[in-house]
């Protein structure tokens, strides 16, 4: 709608998880890293938690891209499945066939010959589950018990756990303890410092084909980061909506005044201390 009144060839603040516009602040390119590291190694649970709209699911999408060719994996976005419907998808993610109305034990036993076929031919398996903060123990359990599959000197399938910090809450439950001796490796994703959210807006604006001076004037900048407190997800959500108002006044730079309005319609209350821990600029 406002694309050609600013001049973007699409759409620079979609609230799509989509790698190509994905920012690399220091502590993505860090998380990022540890990530890929955890998953090259040969056992153990990987964790990935962070509020609601940091990230996570992005970042994951970029991971998968930069694993090596040999890597198969397995991406479940939506873990509210009983068991069978569990090991069923993760089938499906991996290209397994198998029965309709396959048992639960059938299903299990095709993902370990999959599994034992992939390690002789010299291939890596990993099974990423996103919201996993949504797993009951039952499924926690099951995912467990697949991680035991493995050879005489490794584990067939790699596990990393995508969730909000509620994740973490889980696995410190007295039930799930066999799972939380096997973390490997933990990282947390929080969200943007106001420098950071500035270098974001840009590179999102700049992928977008932005190439004039500026469209956000620096008292917007300044309370889309009050009401986004770094947010990604908000972030988005409060340029996309100031854009659509700039174009609907015909407006060509956006004022903090029209941040406001956005905010207002969507509910935001400005965060006070804006992040100023975090924040260079705040002191």
């Amino acid at each position: 709608m406002y694309l050609d009144h600013f001049g973007f060839s699409q759409k620079p603040f979609s609230i799509a998880p989509n790698p190509q516009f994905l920012y690399m602040s220091p502590r993505h390119r860090e998380a990022l890293a540890h990530l890929i590291y955890g998953l090259s190694g040969e056992g153990g649970f990987v964790i990935l938690t962070g509020e609601v709209g940091t990230g996570k699911t992005t970042l994951c999408r970029s991971m998968i891209t930069q694993l090596p060719e040999h890597v198969d994996t397995a991406f479940i976005l939506n873990p509210t499945l009983t068991v069978p419907e569990l090991l069923a998808t993760i089938c499906d993610e991996f290209g397994i066939d198998y029965p309709a109305g396959a048992s639960q034990k059938v299903l299990g036993d095709r993902i370990n010959t999959f599994l034992l076929s992939s390690a002789r031919r010299d291939r890596k398996a990993v099974l990423i589950i996103d919201e996993a903060q949504n797993l009951s123990a039952e499924m926690l359990e099951e995912v467990r018990l697949l991680s035991n599959l493995e050879t005489s000197s490794s584990k067939l399938i790699q596990i990393m756990l995508v969730g909000q910090p509620e994740l973490k809450e889980m696995l410190r439950r007295p039930d799930l303890r066999q799972l939380k001796q096997r973390i490997a490796l933990s990282q947390h994703l929080r969200p943007f410092n106001e420098s950071e959210m500035r270098e974001y807006i840009e590179n999102r604006l700049r992928k977008a084909g932005f190439t004039g001076r500026r469209i956000f004037k620096r008292d917007a900048l300044k309370s889309i980061f009050r009401f986004s407190q770094g947010t990604p997800r908000l972030i988005n959500s409060l340029c996309d909506g100031s854009l659509l108002l700039g174009f609907a006044r015909q407006k060509t730079l956006i004022e903090s005044r029209m941040v406001e309005e956005v905010a207002a319609d969507l509910d935001l209350v400005p965060d006070s201390i804006g992040g100023a821990e975090d924040n260079p600029e705040a002191a």
